[in-house]
């Protein structure tokens, strides 16, 4: 009879001791990194539709996939890990602000969603929400991991938007940047498949740490 023994997890050596990375862990990030890539195509599917072609119907078929790319960075900002539980609560909030507000804007609004958005920049003070809470998501890898196209995409977000909003990008501008925003959401997201599991779980001592911290003052 053969016994099969299981290896024992490795233990990693974190700021305020030692931990172990589960399964779960690990499901955890496979889940995030889904999330941004379905996020990614979504929007870069998106993008093409409206730079490429010039076919006015196709901006019925953004709502759908406006609604895939929503869908899809909620489940990635809820499997993302931030040691600032703060700052992770408030980019799931701005993500849930921006995600009914897209929602009561596609029911109450008689053109698409996308239109109704670019016709009327001041929806952006509702819808304009999610985008907030996906560039914290870039900005969290820029600064954790020092990723290039993050760092590119942390500016390039607000810049789009607020420019829009306030009417000081020409055409041209506002298409270079949406493409720009585009082919490196896709980067960011299959360089994510590619970087080790445990990088983007963290030092979960500090997660402990924190923990114990606000427990203590409750």
């Amino acid at each position: 009879m053969t016994i099969q023994t299981l290896s024992a997890p490795e233990v990693y050596q974190g700021q305020f001791g030692e931990f172990t990375i589960t399964q779960s862990d690990r499901t955890g990030v496979i889940i995030y990194r889904a999330g941004l890539m379905v996020a990614a195509l979504s929007f870069a599917i998106g993008s093409a539709l409206i730079l490429l072609n010039n076919n006015p119907t196709v901006v019925t078929l953004l709502t759908p996939l406006y609604a895939c790319f929503s869908l899809a960075l909620g489940v990635s900002l809820f499997t993302i890990h931030i040691y600032m539980a703060s700052l992770h609560r408030t980019l799931q909030v701005f993500w849930a602000i921006g995600s009914i507000a897209s929602v009561i804007l596609a029911i109450t609004s008689s053109e698409p969603l996308a239109l109704a958005v670019y016709n009327q920049p001041i929806t952006l003070f509702g819808v304009g929400f999610i985008f907030v809470a996906l560039t914290g998501i870039y900005f969290k890898e820029a600064f954790c991991f020092n990723r290039l196209e993050t760092k590119v995409l942390t500016p390039i977000v607000p810049l789009l938007l607020l420019g829009h909003l306030v009417g000081i990008l020409p055409t041209q501008g506002e298409s270079v940047l949406l493409g720009t925003w585009a082919i490196l959401f896709l980067v960011f997201a299959l360089r994510k498949t590619v970087q080790a599991i445990p990088a983007d779980i963290g030092d979960k001592s500090v997660f402990t740490y924190l923990k114990e911290q606000r427990l203590a003052k409750v």
